[in-house]
């Protein structure tokens, strides 16, 4: 852990977070690595539900790898919100915070009296910003807000993969991360306004909106009249004309982007079998039987060679790596985007650097990802709290 070049760009800013799973974590991390003294309120006993799941079943030395890459540079205390005075604390932490954030479903930060209408009588000028699946109103607002489930929902599923295959998962948790950098910038947006104005407000992120968001070429083109489809085949998407798409080599695959198609064919040699597609008015009605066509000429190189072939006729091109070979990339080794840290029961623990980089500063490992509750007493202590009504309330399970 280092303490070199941190980055200040939020020193003073304290938020107060209630969160879960992947998109409020997130969210809070991003703010943290800018320099926000972010608090994250955890039951007591067993913490928040991140700790005890683990993507892969990965488990470093028992700490949950999901739990470790999303929660770095912050303080973690453990409050019963079901009891009075663990409720209490958490309002007294509000009262002196900049922001909130939670990303329960609509309706519990009010049955804790922590909601933003609560919690604004207490300090008017708080920015409280909510994440959930579908709004906090609306026919949908009690289902669980989860990132597959918004995938299907929100069409993302069914505009993925071919007409054989079905709909395909993304193979990430895109929704939920796309939400959190959505929610993290309508937080920073509301704290300008608030620098300016003196003013607090109410933030709120649905992540249909951010799936939604995600598409917003297919969708636009669908509201405005275009008829999208699946391909029979692997053409990348619902809306890019062929030659656009992945296709098999010799000994892997080769991603071809927006590249005229006899653009494509002078590189093979004008094959006979190309000359009916040349007709650029038809590379998207007939994406499909051109990729057909382009199919068994891709199959016989390497991807190295294709590579080299086409972009030196200007193709825009690019290998399939697997996860292994995008870190032995050397583009991605010249970013430097692999954090790695020693945590103190996990031991060396790998994981992604803040995304953005600042000529003021670095985004370092202030903290490192907190045991549940390991600050409670330093926090409490800091409201005021003695160290004998700290112990009482840790005796009644309160914190």
């Amino acid at each position: 852990m280092t303490e070199s070049k941190s980055l200040g760009l939020l020193a003073g800013v304290r938020i107060l977070a209630f969160t879960q799973f992947l998109l409020g974590p997130a969210a809070c991390q991003y703010l943290a690595d800018m320099g926000a003294d972010v608090i994250k309120v955890e039951p007591p006993g067993h913490g928040a539900w991140e700790r005890s799941w683990a993507g892969a079943e990965l488990f470093i030395n028992g700490v949950s790898a999901f739990f470790l890459l999303g929660n770095r540079n912050l303080r973690s205390v453990t409050l019963n919100l079901k009891t009075v005075r663990g409720a209490d604390a958490a309002r007294k932490l509000a009262q002196r915070s900049d922001v909130i954030i939670e990303n329960y479903r609509p309706g519990v930060m009010d049955r804790f009296g922590l909601g933003y209408e609560d919690l604004k009588k207490l300090n008017p000028s708080i920015v409280y910003a909510s994440g959930s699946g579908y709004g906090s109103t609306g026919p949908y607002r009690h289902l669980p807000g989860q990132d597959l489930l918004i995938q299907a929902i929100s069409g993302l599923g069914a505009n993925t993969g071919t007409l054989s295959e079905g709909p395909t998962v993304s193979a990430a948790a895109v929704v939920d991360q796309h939400s959190a950098s959505l929610l993290a910038m309508g937080i920073l947006g509301a704290l300008v306004h608030r620098e300016r104005t003196r003013e607090g407000q109410r933030v709120e992120l649905i992540m249909m909106n951010a799936a939604l968001d995600l598409q917003t070429e297919p969708v636009v083109y669908h509201l405005n009249g275009a008829r999208l489809h699946r391909p029979r085949t692997k053409v990348a998407d619902t809306f890019h004309s062929a030659p656009y798409g992945f296709y098999a080599t010799a000994d892997g695959h080769l991603a071809i982007a927006m590249a005229p198609i006899n653009a494509i064919s002078e590189v093979l040699g004008n094959p006979g079998s190309l000359q009916p597609y040349l007709d650029p008015g038809i590379a998207y009605s007939r994406r499909d039987e051109i990729r057909q066509a382009l199919d068994p000429y891709f199959r016989k190189r390497a991807t190295a060679e294709w590579i080299t072939l086409l972009r030196a006729h200007d193709i825009w091109c690019a290998p399939v790596n697997s996860l292994a070979e995008t870190f032995d990339d050397v583009a991605v080794q010249h970013i430097d985007p692999v954090l790695e840290f020693e945590h103190p029961r996990a031991g060396r623990v790998r994981v992604l650097r803040h995304p953005v980089s600042y000529s003021s500063g670095e985004a370092t490992v202030r903290r490192l990802p907190p045991e549940a509750g390991e600050h409670t007493a330093e926090v409490l202590g800091e409201l005021g709290y003695t160290s004998v009504e700290i112990a009482v309330m840790r005796a009644a399970k309160e914190i």
